[in-house]
């Protein structure tokens, strides 16, 4: 499950936050060898997913 909704994180504590932040990343980074490797990623939709919610994450982390 890559997208993460903005009402979800609201209800995260901030050590969620920091590991859910941990795992996006990772994931991206599969998702980059993928591409890098194999030419096409299988979807690209959850690329842009993936790097939204790493995004909302980071946001919100700056901000508490």
């Amino acid at each position: 499950m890559t997208h993460i909704s903005n009402r979800e994180i609201a209800t995260m504590s901030k050590e969620a936050l920091t590991d859910r932040l941990a795992e996006l990343q990772e994931e991206l980074l599969q998702l980059r060898a993928e591409q890098s490797l194999g030419g096409n990623p299988s979807n690209m939709g959850q690329f842009k997913a993936t790097r939204r919610s790493i995004a909302r994450l980071k946001t919100k982390l700056a901000t508490e």
